[in-house]
């Protein structure tokens, strides 16, 4: 048994909207990875004051900022977003990326901030992107297609505009995490008004940020994911610190797991998950769980028959292309794994190993390795194995405390 690693993206959203707020915030339990951290230190830059204490991070926001040029590490979420929460101050800002981030499109981001009033230009769709703000409000048309990303921080910004905002969503894709955006915004008395599609959004701005919110973030179903796989294919293992009601889009594994025939059982508390008989294929659509993908990708590794992981174009602008990756490294181990169109198709059997796989500075990808090998019986060697600390640095830690030889 171990505990849910803190959500990732509920902590950068959590620090965004703590930011916001004229006077105190409590975050408890926030994660200590390093997109967290590339937020907490994009805060600080836009003013806020943050302090490490014991039930959390105490934060005090709408300070002056202190810096102009915002560093968002590898963290696509914290690009997207903070892009429209630089929009709402006055001052020029710039935000930069790092490593495979400086590849990934940006070219959402300008159209809805010139038509909320702000300034905004990307270097050829890609970082660094320019902002000026102040947002103003008014209508924006918004593109879904590559991520909600944007959308979010446009969720969080424009409730400080000077008049009422109205969002048009062309295209969403991962509405889970839109959901996940309303629900923490609710916590800081901020309410959208919006279809049950999330196809528009309507804010008669502006409105204040509560004051002294004590938020707790919840674990994460994403990191999760890769031990409760582990126990449907060797055993049995429990997760503590779980919603059973979260609105993560990653809490769909459990839809998987029950699919391929394991045991899960909702315990106070606890998830657990243990292997029952032979597993079974499974065919499921990571259309709108695509950080799914890597971990049941091993699963299917260690099921009856051919899997089908659809959705498979949602890969391609991650941390790395992943699905190219996963073919690419799991096929070295010795899995039977092809793309056709735009699904994954994975064919069971067989203990996987290998004596060095590359993950391509992708955390989601050294996990699917380490977990494939362990799942199945094999052993592997991962170069650069510290790149999990993008969102999951108890990883390994966590793997040798269910009985798997790490060293």
């Amino acid at each position: 048994e171990v505990h849910a690693p803190p959500s990732k993206s509920m902590t950068i959203r959590a620090l965004a909207a703590a930011s916001l707020v004229d006077g105190e915030t409590i975050i408890e339990n926030p994660s200590n990875c390093r997109d967290a951290l590339s937020a907490r230190q994009i805060i600080e830059a836009l003013g806020a004051d943050v302090r490490e204490k014991q039930e959390g991070l105490w934060v005090r926001g709408s300070g002056s900022c202190r810096r102009t040029e915002l560093d968002c590490g590898e963290s696509g979420l914290c690009f997207r977003m903070f892009s429209a929460l630089a929009a709402v101050r006055s001052r020029p800002l710039m935000l930069v990326a790092r490593g495979s981030l400086r590849k990934r499109p940006m070219e959402m981001i300008p159209g809805p901030l010139h038509d909320l009033g702000a300034v905004c230009k990307t270097s050829d769709g890609f970082a660094p992107v320019d902002v000026q703000g102040p947002l103003t409000g008014g209508k924006a048309m918004v593109d879904g297609r590559e991520t909600s990303q944007f959308l979010s921080g446009l969720l969080l910004a424009c409730p400080l505009a000077e008049q009422k905002s109205e969002l048009v969503v062309n295209s969403l894709k991962s509405k889970p995490y839109v959901w996940m955006t309303l629900e923490l915004l609710e916590e800081f008395g901020v309410s959208w008004e919006h279809d049950d599609e999330l196809r528009r959004f309507f804010m008669d701005s502006p409105v204040e940020y509560r004051k002294g919110v004590r938020y707790l973030v919840e674990g994460d179903w994403s990191g999760a994911a890769f031990m409760l796989v582990l126990g449907a294919m060797v055993g049995k293992v429990g997760i503590t610190g779980l919603r059973a009601d979260s609105l993560q889009a990653d809490r769909a594994v459990l839809d998987v797991l029950e699919m391929v025939g394991a045991s899960v059982e909702m315990q106070p508390g606890r998830v657990l998950v243990s292997k029952k008989d032979e597993l079974r294929g499974f065919d499921f659509d990571v259309s709108q769980c695509p950080d799914l993908a890597p971990c049941l990708a091993s699963l299917a590794c260690a099921c009856t028959g051919t899997s089908i992981i659809r959705g498979a174009g949602r890969l391609e602008n991650k941390e790395s292309d992943r699905a190219s990756v996963l073919i690419e490294q799991l096929g070295r181990m010795g899995a039977d794994i092809r793309r056709d169109g735009d699904s994954l198709l994975v064919s069971g059997g067989g203990l996987l190993t290998c004596e060095q796989v590359e993950p391509h500075g992708d955390h989601r990808m050294a996990m699917a390795c380490a977990i494939a090998a362990v799942g199945t019986g094999g052993s592997v060697r991962i170069a650069d194995h510290k790149c999990v600390d993008k969102s999951y640095r108890e990883f390994f830690e966590d793997l040798a405390h269910l009985g798997a030889e790490v060293r």
